[in-house]
């Protein structure tokens, strides 16, 4: 095995090729599992911790027929918070982004703008920036993502389903890329 990826074989690049294969089947759905889990410390403001905020969203998504790329997208719209709040849609996005359609990733990306319809006028920001995207063939799916999954899922009193519930999803999707 090489010290300097300079000095690489192929030989050497095929077994890590092999490992990360094996890494991304077991580790990533872990690693999106437990992060999610996290997410249950981030309390700022709202009624409701992130965790169970996600996980709301998650069960409104399911519970109304969405496809299970959306019902994923819907439970880690948020995991760019462990990281930065500011910029959590284009982190969450990005973290997606190999395993979920082109549509779903602009709406996570986007998804706080979405949002700013109902805030950013109480913080002295434009409340229309969606606007800006109505042409785009992923706007629906980030309203309805908005509108009807992450907006609405604030109740801490609301009847989730459970966490371990999404992990056959969580573990299909983040199992293999669909994009590199």
């Amino acid at each position: 095995m090489f010290t300097d990826m300079k000095q690489g074989t192929a030989e050497d690049w095929a077994h890590i090729a092999a490992q990360h294969g094996k890494h991304q089947k077991t580790q990533a759905p872990k690693q999106i599992m437990d992060s999610l889990r996290r997410l249950e410390a981030i309390e700022v403001g709202f009624a409701a911790n992130q965790l169970t905020h996600s996980l709301m969203a998650a069960t409104l998504a399911r519970r109304s027929g969405a496809s299970e790329e959306e019902v994923v997208a819907a439970l880690t719209h948020d995991l760019g918070k462990l990281f930065s709040i500011p910029n959590h849609g284009p982190i969450a996005a990005e973290m997606l982004k190999p395993y979920v359609s082109e549509n779903i990733y602009h709406a996570v990306y986007h998804h706080q703008d979405f949002q700013g319809q109902y805030y950013y006028g109480h913080l002295g920001k434009p409340t229309n920036l969606r606007d800006r995207f109505k042409n785009e063939p992923w706007y629906e799916l980030a309203v309805k993502l908005v509108d009807e999954w992450d907006a609405p899922a604030f109740d801490p009193d609301f009847e989730l389903d459970p966490l371990e519930s999404f992990e056959p999803e969580v573990t299909r999707i983040f199992s293999s890329p669909r994009r590199m």
